[in-house]
């Protein structure tokens, strides 16, 4: 039996769907979004929906502690422009916490959701090696992870295998719900298939010119196809990255999404909103090498590939879930 928390969310409902492809349906899917408000799972398999403090009273039956061999933890509020630390602290620290703990004490595998987000500006690389305790965090969503990475590197007694994943840009089917925290090809989608041209942000620092910044974009069938490859060859505990390793400007982003629409690059270049420029982020770029150093599979997904695939086999259907 496996646990996925965040399973009415992007990654966690399209690990369902990795480990429904695997032939794994034996899950409880654990959410804070009912699936009478929500239902990204409406084509997966799995035994039973929990609702996020519901866990824990199912954590204490024999059935669990008897049963679970895995819990992949996705869920999280995952908003960068979160204000409420409290709130940040409790659902992306402690809750993480405690499931640790759990698993440590019962002696079942955890993984869970780390961010790029805990790199802050990228003054000390990208690079999963490093020391949390240095790295500084733009925003309160950083920080209520970096704080668990914190905890976890200290802790004498974990889980048999435990892995933190530091997911960079990604994108993928089943982040339609996610709003202003959904991707930009998502959004660049949808902009350009209603209205002909898509608006990218002007660059605010001298050092890159407007859309030439770069990022780190995974596929999220890169992201999952991982974490089930750590589920069978259980490397090193810790943390690693989860990025394509090499990023790619807006513009290469456009372009492809342009592409996939058959449509021409039309671009409206907007002035940077003075509330970000400080937090942006204007290059990130995962450093793979302890992954592939512990024998682990580069990405699948180059961007382009990937942008097709979820143009053309998702965003333009009419039932576009996985």
């Amino acid at each position: 039996m496996i646990i996925v928390t965040g399973a009415n969310g992007f990654i966690g409902s399209v690990m369902v769907w990795e480990l429904n492809q695997n032939s794994l349906n034996d899950i409880i899917c654990v959410d804070s979004v009912d699936l009478g408000s929500r239902n990204v799972l409406k084509h997966r398999q799995f035994r039973q929906f929990l609702l996020k403090d519901e866990i824990w009273d199912f954590l204490k039956s024999p059935e669990a502690r008897q049963s679970v061999t895995w819990i992949i933890h996705m869920g999280a509020c995952s908003s960068t422009t979160e204000t409420n630390r409290e709130f940040l602290l409790e659902n992306n620290t402690q809750y993480t916490q405690r499931l640790f703990e759990w698993c440590t004490e019962f002696k079942k595998g955890f993984i869970y959701a780390s961010s790029a987000a805990t790199y802050g500006g990228g003054e000390f690389g990208f690079d999963d090696t490093t020391d949390p305790e240095i790295l500084k965090p733009l925003n309160l969503y950083g920080e209520s992870k970096v704080l668990f990475d914190r905890w976890a590197v200290k802790q004498t007694q974990t889980p048999p295998n435990w892995y933190g994943l530091k997911f960079f840009n990604v994108f993928g089917p089943n982040e339609y719900h996610k709003e202003a925290m959904s991707s930009v090809v998502f959004k660049a989608f949808n902009q350009i298939r209603d209205q002909g041209h898509l608006g990218l942000f002007k660059s605010a620092n001298p050092k890159y010119e407007d859309g030439k910044f770069m990022r780190d974009f995974v596929y999220v069938k890169d992201v999952t196809g991982w974490m089930a490859e750590l589920m069978q060859k259980k490397p090193t505990n810790g943390i690693y990255n989860m990025g394509f390793g090499k990023p790619r400007t807006w513009l290469d982003l456009a372009t492809a999404v342009f592409a996939s629409l058959a449509k021409p690059l039309k671009i409206n270049w907007l002035e940077m909103p003075e509330n970000i420029r400080k937090q942006y982020q204007y290059y990130t770029e995962a450093k793979t090498d302890k992954w592939l150093g512990a024998g682990m599979t580069s990405a699948k997904w180059p961007l382009e590939k990937a942008i097709e695939d979820y143009v053309k086999n998702y965003l333009t259907k009419s039932d576009p879930l996985l």
